[in-house]
């Protein structure tokens, strides 16, 4: 068997284009299918997979190990985020072959079941860009956190910490725990509620000013609280808070995960499929984090085939904790995919379909092509027009 063709089909999602990689082989009717989208460098991740087709094209697609090594090794230069993106959608594509060619689920094939259904959760508007980033208010939020809750979730993630630098001001941290003690009270103790800080903070102090007045509200986790090259900041924080602390969806492989793991300052890892290269990757990380006492909740802000790769990784992976989603990203999510997703109870349930179980429907992803992303980025500037972490 060998690899014939790598080609991208990329899909406007508003805030994010997707970016769906196909790989055929020479046995007809058998490919693979696999996600690369990475957020605002869209075009970059495109073209690495270009530039990363020649190095794999003609070999066998089940030599999954190594056909990732080369890819990694063959062109001398670390490659960072957009190659790792590039290589996990192939890199997927190639489990979703290997899957299909032995008439398994991908799950079956990463070691088998580990648990009997997946617990999930969703952020406010079930994603709706407006509705995650905006909800800034108690009005807002509650109201959306009970339209989460009708929809069958027990779990949600908010993002109400206001774009910070080096202090925390008096007001917004009074906002926040305002805000906290509204939604706790609102959703009752049965709902696991989550907060991501996104990084906005630039120093532990400020960052562990609004943990403190979060920890009444005993969230599941507080995320990414500084950003995420601030390993000695996030140990001063683990130090001086009981809340358990979530960071690594900006992280892009197991060496820049091990500082984190060997500091013990995270309890949560949350790695990106498609941004750490796939499977074979985020197994490695999975590792790790299990020998560090860190469970694994991985991140996927994403389209839906990241989502189904990330059900198969669940799976079969022991220390898993929970799983991101979003799937109210636009109206049309679930259209461009028939996939194996079936959520009952706030759980997504156990797919049996070889491979991934996926196709794209190429028809409705061409009535979405390729747009500039919405960049809600460049709405982290302060009063005094100070740029700051989104």
């Amino acid at each position: 068997m060998k690899i014939t063709s790598i080609r991208t089909v990329v899909v406007n999602a508003k805030m994010r284009n997707w970016i769906f990689v196909r790989v055929d082989t020479d046995q007809p009717g058998l490919y693979g299918w696999g996600e690369a989208t990475l957020e605002w460098k869209t075009r970059a991740v495109t073209g690495a997979v270009d530039d990363l087709a020649p190095l794999i094209i003609g070999k066998d697609p089940r030599d999954i190990e190594n056909l990732v090594r080369t890819m990694h090794k063959h062109g001398f230069w670390r490659i960072g985020v957009i190659g790792s993106s590039a290589i996990a959608g192939i890199e997927v594509a190639l489990w979703d072959i290997l899957g299909k060619s032995v008439g398994l689920p991908v799950w079956r094939l990463l070691g088998g079941k580990t648990r009997d259904r997946v617990r999930v959760y969703t952020h406010l508007g079930l994603g709706e860009i407006n509705a995650v980033y905006n909800s800034m208010s108690a009005g807002p939020l509650i109201e959306r956190a009970h339209e989460v809750l009708e929809r069958g979730y027990s779990a949600m993630k908010v993002v109400f910490i206001p774009y910070t630098h080096y202090t925390a001001p008096v007001r917004a941290i009074d906002e926040v725990a305002r805000m906290m003690q509204d939604l706790r009270s609102a959703v009752g103790d049965d709902v696991e509620l989550m907060v991501d800080f996104h990084g906005r903070c630039a120093s532990a102090g400020s960052a562990l000013q609004y943990i403190d007045v979060l920890a009444a509200g005993r969230p599941l986790f507080v995320e990414e609280p500084l950003p995420p090259q601030d390993i000695a900041g996030l140990k001063s924080i683990a130090a001086r808070t009981h809340v358990p602390l979530a960071a690594g969806e900006r992280l892009v492989d197991r060496w820049e995960f091990e500082p984190f793991f060997q500091a013990r300052v995270i309890d949560i890892a949350q790695p990106d499929l498609c941004h750490v290269g796939g499977f074979t990757e985020a197994r490695k990380i999975a590792a790790m984090a299990e020998l560090a006492g860190a469970g694994i909740a991985p991140h996927n802000p994403l389209g839906p085939l990241a989502g189904v790769a990330a059900l198969h990784f669940d799976i079969a992976t022991p220390n898993f904790v929970i799983q991101e989603e979003m799937v109210g990203a636009v109206p049309w999510y679930g259209d461009v995919l028939q996939g194996p997703i079936r959520m009952v109870d706030g759980y997504w349930q156990i797919p049996e379909a070889p491979g991934l179980g996926i196709e794209i429907d190429e028809a409705v992803a061409a009535k979405h092509p390729f747009k500039q992303e919405i960049l809600t980025a460049t709405e982290a500037v302060l009063p005094d027009g100070t740029v700051v972490d989104w």
